[in-house]
């Protein structure tokens, strides 16, 4: 049957009113809260459209040779004029919240000064249509769309952009804190900085690991001069995410290395107000760490009412003599990152579910009383869509297998509270272009045309039932 949401047949593939989730498995706790999540920049369009700004991934993706295929996210998903169907078909889908990103540069197009009243009343009118669906909104202030003008007087490496980042919050919130009650500061700042910075894989394409460091630093900052600017103007939930990985080997020198620059090195500060003193001393050779002034690490780790972790994939070392450093995780010289056998995603990562259940309870266990939420997981495959139909069978077992490792995590004690799949639809992939998908719809990018895959009917049963078959 086709969704019965008021949404255009023209834009909006039907699906049928089956799924193969049943009863009889695995019950999550009652008020376990469901939903999925996107990100600005990867599915919003309109890129220069109603005052709004150029950001660091509109210039990386216009550069050449920096996304595969060409791509930029000018478009994309077209979200911004296809808001109204897109929430109507998450209503019709279940969802029960959603995570989504505000675009700074609609906001502020240069990063300063006034408020743009068209961006926010943009996101205005999509809070209320969440809210006239019955979806709870979770908003995120920054997911890597920072405005030019700022990285062009020293981004995330300067203390003037954290600065400006907690008056863009209070903004946010003067408008829209009426209506969202959970705010997450930053998505995955381990990206933003040693991938952005550090690497230059990422906008805005730097390649400077002291740099990368003092990003770190200026994006924590920017997180606790955000809260605290929250917290003054009421906000209920707090919090902010992390891109967080189990790292194995049998070294056990080269797995504090690399758990250090992945985890620790943003946990510890958040959670305990302290870098950790081995990544520290291990980055002695790229930076100084003067950036670090008195009272930064007590507004940094003023406490969260909650804490999302993103997971994809865990991450194995070993030590190897001769090995170059990897450029994503500095000082690694003699490290090798490898990959056992399980399956592979589309992007090359490991499947292992039980990854989730580890990173869970270790988190639980290292910083207890801090509440969590999966912000993001899920997986690209080599979706092909026939016959008006996605018979995704990998990503629904990919699912099912994250979901039973993460109630596996909560029966050992993890306070998780709930689990959001990335993403709703497909999008722009960052440096992938449009080569990747890891939506529970499909979206023909020509048409804009959208196609619930088998996953997402699949999910919505999870979801009425608060539970996994047998």
């Amino acid at each position: 049957m086709t969704l019965s949401t008021g949404m255009s047949t023209a834009t909006v593939t039907g699906i049928p009113d089956t799924a193969t989730a049943g009863t009889g498995g695995p019950a999550f706790p009652a008020g376990f809260l469901w939903g999925t999540a996107t990100a600005s920049y990867q599915i919003e369009g309109a890129a220069r459209e109603d005052g709004r700004g150029p950001s660091i991934w509109d210039t990386f993706s216009r550069t050449p040779g920096k996304v595969a295929g060409g791509h930029t996210g000018d478009v994309a998903c077209d979200h911004y004029h296809r808001y109204r169907d897109d929430v109507a078909m998450m209503a019709e889908l279940g969802m029960q919240a959603y995570r989504f990103s505000i675009a700074w540069p609609r906001i502020q197009p240069d990063g300063t000064g006034p408020a743009n009243p068209r961006g926010l009343d943009f996101y205005e009118r999509l809070v209320d249509e969440l809210h006239g669906h019955g979806i709870t909104p979770i908003v995120t202030l920054y997911h890597w769309d920072l405005p030019q003008s700022l990285e062009d007087r020293g981004g995330w490496t300067s203390r003037e952009t954290a600065e400006r980042f907690a008056e863009y919050a209070a903004i946010v919130h003067g408008r829209l804190g009426d209506r969202v009650e959970t705010w997450t500061t930053l998505n995955e700042p381990w990206c933003s900085a040693f991938l952005g910075y550090g690497a230059g894989i990422h906008a805005p394409g730097r390649t400077d690991t002291g740099a990368a460091f003092a990003a770190v630093h200026h994006l924590l900052l920017g997180h606790g001069l955000a809260t605290a600017e929250l917290r003054a103007a009421g906000a209920r939930q707090v919090g902010i995410t992390l891109n967080l990985a189990p790292i194995s080997g049998p070294d056990p020198e080269a797995v504090a290395h690399i758990d250090g620059l992945q985890n620790r090195i943003f946990l510890d500060p958040v959670l305990r107000g302290e870098y950790p003193a081995d990544v520290v001393e291990r980055a002695r050779r790229f930076t100084d760490w003067s950036f670090v002034r008195d009272g930064d690490l007590d507004l940094i780790s003023a406490p969260v009412d909650l804490l999302g972790i993103n997971y994809y994939s865990p991450t194995r070392v070993e030590t190897r003599a001769g090995q170059p450093a990897n450029p994503v995780h500095p000082g690694s010289e003699g490290i090798a990152f490898v990959q056992g056998e399980e399956e592979k995603t589309a992007m090359g990562w490991s499947v292992v579910p039980s990854g989730l259940t580890e990173l869970l309870t270790r988190v639980a266990r290292d910083y207890p009383g801090t509440p969590l939420v999966i912000t993001e997981n899920g997986a690209a495959f080599d979706d092909v869509l026939a016959e008006g139909r996605v018979a995704d069978e990998r990503r629904i077992a990919f699912l099912d297998g994250h979901f039973r490792a993460a109630h596996a995590a909560i029966a050992a004690g993890a306070d998780l509270r709930g689990y959001l799949v990335w993403s709703l639809m497909d999008n722009f992939e960052w440096a992938e272009g449009y080569g990747k998908r890891f939506g529970l719809v499909h979206v023909d990018y020509a048409s804009q045309r959208r196609t619930p895959k088998d996953s997402a009917l699949w999910y919505r049963e999870v979801i009425r039932n608060n539970g996994l078959p047998s």
